[in-house]
């Protein structure tokens, strides 16, 4: 490694230690009042558990809300991760590695929370346990349960492998006066006993690639099987086969959506303008736009083959979304959601780092109002004769919606000083791949005319006369 290139690792090594050791007076606010949210959701949740489901606004018509459509947000957003990350890792894409480490912290992250919004939904956290012991395997649900946990243990090793070496190098670099003793102890335990040597780092990849390999089927089988909770249940605004396709791109889009805005705040709160630059956004703005164009295929098919037959109860469904209580959102969802964040990223002079937020946000927000709308739209529809049912959250459910949102920043708040947010020891090899190849085409070339074997013969020493 020349001076350059260990130059740039030793400042790489310094930022991305530095959020570890030292911790300024925004962090704790953004921390506190996280905090009080949280513990404001949860009180909720206590008034909830102490009343029953009376307190939201949740009747058997409409069985299924804001928990729910939170549950479908979390688990889409959490395809940001491991399966955005394995991707690139799979086709080599020298860019991703300064974004990989958050990719993966959102997936674990997400999927954690998300799976908690059925608990919750249940009512009495105690029903989950008779669903694993007595649940039907012929239940979506039960699915869906062995789905999740999969996925979730697998994200939690995809996560863990790269993070090896770094934690290796917080035990080596952080001594005594700069972590405390309990936070040496784990990069103690957590490294593994790893030294870099060519043994260790060809195991390592070997795990790397298998778990990049199988994580990608196992990221789409978990979305196509919570669509199915839905498409498998005798409702007619559900009654669709492209659903699991449909689920899939929908958390693939509002994933990549919530990866740019993390990548943003965490770019701003640790100085990392340096490693995650302007290009890793307009990178991931491509991303976004080219998913653009599968979302509104997937709508038009959706739309244009149920409305074509108007048969049952679709008439009911399609005027209450293009034209009823349901329109504003609905086209929220489609203008706001999925075409002005394709306009953005199709206009050179508006696909800028400043462009890509603007398309991210209204890319999550209209993901998330695409799910509120299958979820209480379909659930409105009528099964029989009699009026539509109405539904609208309480305090109760907006309250443990805050929380879940200010536990996901608490998690993401916690693990970024603890880890490094950047993948060390994958951009420092950038580093020397680079500096590298900058000396092969920095030596001079061979004569024209003289084969590589003949100039390999010019440079030999020259032979010494028999004495």
């Amino acid at each position: 490694m020349d001076k350059v290139s260990a130059g740039k690792r030793e400042e790489l090594e310094r930022t991305a230690l530095r959020p570890l050791v030292r911790t300024g007076k925004g962090y704790w606010l953004v921390v506190g009042v996280l905090l009080l949210v949280f513990l404001w959701g949860l009180y909720a949740y206590v008034t909830q558990l102490r009343n029953g489901l009376v307190v939201t606004g949740m009747r058997d018509r409409i069985s299924w809300g804001l928990y729910i459509t939170l549950f479908v947000f979390f688990i889409g957003i959490s395809h940001a991760g491991t399966l955005i990350s394995a991707i690139l890792r799979v086709v080599k894409a020298q860019w991703r590695t300064p974004v990989t480490r958050m990719a993966e912290f959102i997936t674990v992250v997400a999927l954690s929370v998300g799976a908690l919004m059925p608990i919750i939904d249940m009512g009495h956290p105690d029903r989950v346990f008779n669903l694993v012991l007595h649940g039907r395997w012929q239940s979506p649900l039960v699915w869906d349960i062995l789905a999740i946990t999969t996925y979730l243990t697998g994200s939690i090793i995809y996560l863990y492998l790269p993070l090896i070496p770094d934690l290796a190098l917080s035990r080596d670099r952080l001594g005594q006066g700069e972590a405390p003793g309990w936070k040496r102890r784990f990069y103690q335990i957590a490294a593994v006993g790893w030294h870099g040597t060519p043994v260790q780092q060809k195991y390592l990849r070997i795990a790397m690639g298998f778990m990049m390999v199988l994580i990608i089927p196992v990221a789409v089988s978990v979305h196509t099987v919570v669509s199915w909770i839905f498409a498998m249940t005798l409702r007619d605004a559900w009654n669709s086969t492209v659903f699991g396709p449909y689920f899939v791109a929908g958390a693939i889009y509002s994933g990549v959506a919530a990866l740019i805005l993390l990548m943003a705040l965490l770019r701003k709160a640790f100085h990392l303008g340096a490693y995650i630059t302007d290009k890793h956004f307009i990178n991931l703005g491509y991303i976004l736009g080219g998913f653009t164009l599968i979302m509104l295929y997937f709508n038009l098919q959706e739309y244009i083959v149920t409305g074509y037959k108007m048969a049952g109860e679709a008439p009911f469904h399609f005027l209450q979304i293009f034209a009823g209580q349901f329109a504003p959102v609905f086209w929220f969802y489609i203008l706001a959601g999925i075409v002005l964040p394709g306009l953005i990223i199709l206009v050179p002079w508006t696909r800028t780092f400043a462009g890509v937020l603007v398309a991210a946000f209204l890319a999550l927000a209209g993901m998330w109002v695409e799910r509120w709308i299958i979820v209480v739209a379909g659930l409105r529809v009528p099964l029989m004769p009699y009026e539509p049912s109405q539904y609208a959250p309480t305090w109760v459910e907006w309250s443990i919606m805050a929380g879940a949102f200010a536990m996901f920043g608490l998690v993401i708040a916690f693990f970024v000083k603890l880890v490094p947010v950047v993948s060390v020891w994958e951009v420092g090899e950038q580093y020397e791949e680079k500096a590298e190849k900058q000396e092969e085409l920095a030596r001079p070339p061979l004569a024209p005319g003289i084969p590589v074997a003949a100039g390999a013969i010019l440079h030999l020493p020259e032979r010494q006369p028999d004495s």
